[in-house]
């Protein structure tokens, strides 16, 4: 779009009871539109989620709650922003989101936008703002640049206009399940140094009941245990009942869990997780999610373990599965490692951006 700039408006969506009602029309029309600016980026809809996930992880829940905004341009929804703010722990703190179609940047609409999510935040007390952009690999003017995150990109443009400081790039990189030539190498030498004292368990979607106190642990450990860079996250308070609420959360959102964990024989303690979601709606790619090796229990090969376990699982029930997408802090020197020997190539970078207002 060029020339003057378009009259635009800006509306609180209210989420739907369902996706299929006549109260849904909006909510599928602004799930399109993102689906249409994940194409713009990334040329596919591999980090797009569905709709009903978008509808049920948009739900709010005892620990987080989220308010979004859309932009309509001549009737047509043409932006959306949002912003998540947590309940339990990092109360100083929200989550924002904004994107507008490419045609229809640069009118000041995403600033808008912005300005109405800040004011969310502000209203609901929070003083760090954070948000992430997201840069496909190769893209003009990141040659050299630390991280993958160029200034000169669009989303981290804006965001430096904006006042945010970039405080961290995460490496978003994939693994086509063909290529795994190095993987009986891997697994000999991961038992070789585990197998003495550790064993693997796996599940799907709901911890056994006799683990779930164990796993909320880790599962808190994953907000204090992995590198933030310069973003100010304090730990996260997780128990069963929030295990389980993420749990629920996940089969609303119609997502398979897959999970290893690797477990101290002589303790009976679980001691190192992983976690691969699927989502029906995109039956050929998978995503790699957290991965944790308690403190004590490093240096024995467990990251390395519970995921080949939880990648022979996926090849063996879910052979349409061809990609696997995953994300690291650039700065995650050891888990990075684990992946390339896995045979994760990059394909993009995140910027994790950070604001503070009074």
């Amino acid at each position: 779009m060029t020339g003057q700039v378009p009259d635009f408006s800006i509306h609180e969506l209210h989420l739907p009871e369902s996706l299929d009602g006549p109260d849904g029309k909006v909510f599928r029309e602004l799930s399109s539109v993102m689906d249409a600016m994940v194409l713009e980026t990334w040329g596919n809809l591999e980090r797009a989620s569905s709709a009903q996930a978008r509808l049920a992880g948009w739900r709010d829940t005892p620990y987080a709650v989220s308010r979004h905004v859309f932009a309509r341009v001549d009737g047509r929804i043409i932006g959306h922003a949002s912003c998540e703010v947590p309940l339990k722990d990092n109360i100083q703190t929200a989550w924002l989101e904004v994107d507008v179609l490419e045609g229809y940047r640069r009118y000041g609409i995403g600033t808008a936008l912005l300005r109405t999510v800040e004011g969310i935040a502000k209203a609901q007390g929070r003083h760090v703002l954070q948000a992430h952009t997201e840069h496909p690999i190769g893209i003009a003017g990141a040659e050299g640049v630390p991280g993958g995150v160029p200034d000169v990109a669009p989303g981290a443009a804006f965001c430096l206009k904006n006042g945010y400081t970039l405080e961290q790039a995460s490496r978003f990189s994939t693994l086509d399940m063909d290529h795994n030539a190095e993987w009986a190498r891997l697994e000999f030498a991961a038992h070789s140094k585990a197998d003495a004292d550790y064993g693997v368990l796996a599940w799907t979607n709901r911890c056994p009941a006799e683990y779930v106190d164990r796993m909320a642990g880790l599962m808190g450990r994953m907000s204090t245990d992995t590198p933030a860079g310069g973003l100010e996250i304090e730990a996260e308070d997780w128990d069963a009942a929030r295990v389980r609420q993420l749990e629920d959360t996940m089969l609303a959102e119609g997502q398979t869990a897959l999970v290893a964990a690797a477990q101290d024989r002589r303790m009976g303690e679980l001691v190192a997780y992983t976690v691969i979601y699927l989502d029906p709606a995109k039956p050929g790619v998978a995503e790699q999610d957290d991965t944790l090796v308690a403190p004590p229990h490093r240096g024995h090969g467990l990251g390395m373990l519970v995921k080949l376990a939880n990648l022979r699982r996926l090849q063996t029930e879910y052979p349409a599965v061809g990609r696997v997408m995953t994300f690291n802090a650039e700065e995650n020197e050891h888990m990075l490692s684990i992946n390339v020997q896995l045979g994760f190539k990059p394909a993009g970078y995140d910027g994790e951006w950070q604001k503070r207002i009074k």
